[in-house]
């Protein structure tokens, strides 16, 4: 029943069309809508899953690529590499805290001014699995693990998501949907850095090009050129003769390069279509929640949802942020530091959506300068958590995403000062955020009186 449980939960698709499917039926939509709403909302994640698989698939290489031509060794930060090496031995605390955790999200969504749904499924899973962790090695187990883990767990799904809105609403253009994916301070600090290197910088979005070179607006063909520049050069890197042994499968090396940095921008384009359908049956159906049972409640979700609001940014976010994971790596070297190697994948998924935060808020160098910061963040930030998850033997791998570096540092280091000072903790930050709800009902008085 757990792993059935875990399995709804985690996937992203059927956790959206669950919430659909009970936003259209407690707003008593005929029949024909809840299923032609349900139904679309499901296929637009699968959608956005689909494009997403495309992209891991033609960026992994990348990391081998990297590894073999410049010979860097290191920690790669891996959420699923982790998240499998303590499944073994977390796995029923870290599908309870799950469950109950969304249920502590609608409770603090529905008492606190914090009106978010937090509705990216796996980033919620492999947060419960870090917290049952760190609270384990704390000294929990049993009722109390759980209980205090989704408390914990509730917390995190409207705070996170509160930190990114007033970027959200820049971005959208409305207040709308809402922002669900565990690298909250990377895009936070992307964002504040537009704001003060932007001025006057435009966006990423407008390009004045020579008529011969027009067709670089189109995002897929810049996307698919500047990838088989970088996959072209690392080709040589790391040597045709090697590709062709070990990677392309007998594929010419250079067509493999191409055939990678076009399926790279695939991805892009079939994630972007995806969120378009998404985003137009989403919305609505939530509307019948926020009516009942959170008012005036928003669906926070995944990254890539930002994605089509400034798709030259997607890019430029990524190529930065890689590249400030790059320099931060040769500054832990100079140090004689663990290697933090740079994951291809999440400096894709972070740096591109850290592109478009800083975008947002500071135009082209926001995005760059933005985008460069998160990479250097995500880097340092996993670094420091590799302490706290290598007494428990996982000093190999680690989170790979900021906002989980800077709950598991808070978590572990509570959990070093004992179960009190967890207990302690967390029952202050809950106190805090149900006080905004108390807090929010006395303004509109405050002002009629003034």
């Amino acid at each position: 029943m757990l792993h059935f449980i875990t399995d709804i939960l985690s996937t992203p698709a059927i956790l959206i069309g669950l919430v659909a499917l009970i936003g259209l039926t407690i707003q008593k939509k005929p029949s024909s809508d809840i299923i032609k709403g349900t139904v679309k909302t499901v296929l637009g994640f699968i959608v956005i899953g689909g494009g997403a698989g495309i992209l891991v698939n033609a960026v992994t290489p990348m990391g081998e690529l990297i590894e073999e031509g410049f010979q860097l060794h290191g920690v790669i930060p891996n959420n699923e590499a982790i998240y499998a090496t303590a499944m073994a031995e977390f796995g029923a605390s870290t599908s309870l805290i799950m469950a109950f955790g969304m249920v502590a999200n609608i409770f603090f969504a529905r008492f606190s001014k914090f009106k978010y749904i937090f509705l990216t499924g796996h980033h919620t899973l492999y947060m419960a699995c870090m917290i049952a962790i760190i609270l384990s090695v704390a000294g929990f187990s049993g009722v109390s693990m759980v209980v205090l883990g989704s408390v914990t767990l509730g917390l995190i799904m409207v705070i996170f998501p509160a930190m990114a809105q007033p970027f959200m609403r820049k971005i959208t253009g409305s207040d709308d949907v809402a922002f669900a994916h565990f690298s909250t301070v990377g895009y936070v600090t992307a964002g504040l850095i537009g704001k003060w290197v932007g001025k006057g910088s435009k966006s990423t979005e407008e390009m004045n090009l020579p008529k011969n070179l027009v067709f670089l607006r189109d995002s897929s063909i810049s996307i698919s050129l500047t990838m088989a520049v970088i996959y072209l050069v690392l080709v040589i890197a790391a040597g045709p003769e090697y590709v062709l042994q070990n990677m392309s499968g007998g594929q010419n090396p250079i067509v493999y390069a191409l055939m990678n940095a076009i399926g790279f921008a695939a991805g892009v384009f079939v994630i972007l279509q995806g969120v378009r359908l998404v985003l137009a049956e989403i919305v609505p159906a939530f509307t019948g929640i926020s009516q009942k049972i959170v008012p005036d409640a928003k669906p926070a979700l995944d990254c890539p949802i930002v994605f089509p609001y400034a798709q030259n940014a997607v890019l430029v976010g990524f190529l930065c942020s890689f590249i400030g994971g790059l320099v931060s790596m040769a500054l832990l070297g100079a140090m004689s530091m663990t290697l933090i190697l740079p994951g291809v994948v999440p400096h894709f998924f972070t740096g591109a959506t850290a592109g478009v935060f800083g975008n947002a808020t500071g135009g082209r160098r926001g995005a760059a300068i933005g985008a460069f910061a998160n990479g250097i963040v995500i880097t340092f930030l996993t670094l420091w958590l590799l302490p706290v998850l290598g007494d428990l033997g996982f000093a190999n791998t680690t989170f790979s995403d900021s906002d989980f570096a800077v709950t598991g540092i808070f978590l572990g280091y509570l959990a070093m000062a004992g179960k009190e000072a967890v207990v302690a903790g967390v029952a202050i930050i809950a106190g805090l955020v149900l006080a905004t709800n108390f807090m929010h009902k006395k303004t509109p008085n405050t002002a009629q009186n003034h």
